[in-house]
């Protein structure tokens, strides 16, 4: 009799991708991008080129699922940030300097692999967009929650999410080579950073 689920099946294959992609981010940030093989990501994972093959037709595939993954960590610590029961006036900021703080932790993390994440920005940017998408609607639902407490003075609460996260975006390189704020802790640069939001937020002096 066959035990073997299909469901089973599945957790399987997403097990052993998993690995793979865990795997391949740790060799290219030893090593880099052009400097790691398929063979060596075969080797390494110990489960054979034909394995490595059936997932991952090449290491520029393989490359996206890593930054995926690493996007999706991100994803998942913005959503935890999101789901606080906190002021939405306290959760912008935060999200703020979640997003910040993570991409900079996952660019020092990855060693070699760094500089991939800058001069293939393109590459970067393709697998990005679901992210992007999400975080804006994150915001989206912040900004909304806050309207709606009268936090927040906003017309057009899509714009004002869009304008937020490319914003965020854009801090992202110098915020990592630490060329904003030089010198200061984050708790001391919190309030500066919280009336530049609030003051593009219109939010109301109310306590």
């Amino acid at each position: 009799m066959h035990t073997d689920t299909p469901m089973c099946n599945i957790m399987s294959i997403s097990k052993t991708r998993q690995l793979l992609v865990d795997i391949a981010r740790q060799l290219f940030a030893k090593k880099g991008l052009e400097n790691t093989t398929m063979n060596d990501i075969a080797t390494s994972s110990g489960k054979g080129r034909r394995t490595l093959y059936t997932y991952f037709k090449s290491k520029e595939e393989i490359y996206y699922a890593v930054i995926e993954s690493e996007l999706e960590r991100l994803s998942d610590k913005l959503d935890e940030v999101a789901a606080k029961k906190i002021r939405p006036q306290d959760k912008v900021i935060e999200l703020i300097y979640t997003h910040l703080n993570m991409i900079r932790e996952t660019v020092v993390r990855n060693g070699n692999l760094r500089a991939e994440f800058f001069r293939n920005i393109w590459m970067v940017e393709k697998v990005r967009k679901n992210f992007d998408d999400a975080e804006i609607e994150l915001f989206r639902k912040v900004y909304a929650e806050g309207k709606e407490d009268g936090e927040f003075d906003i017309d057009n609460v899509d714009l004002v999410a869009d304008i937020t996260h490319y914003c965020i975006k854009g801090l992202e390189v110098p915020y990592i080579y630490g060329r904003i704020a030089h010198g200061m802790t984050e708790e001391a640069t919190k309030p500066q950073v919280a009336k530049v939001v609030y003051g593009a937020l219109g939010k109301l002096n109310k306590k």
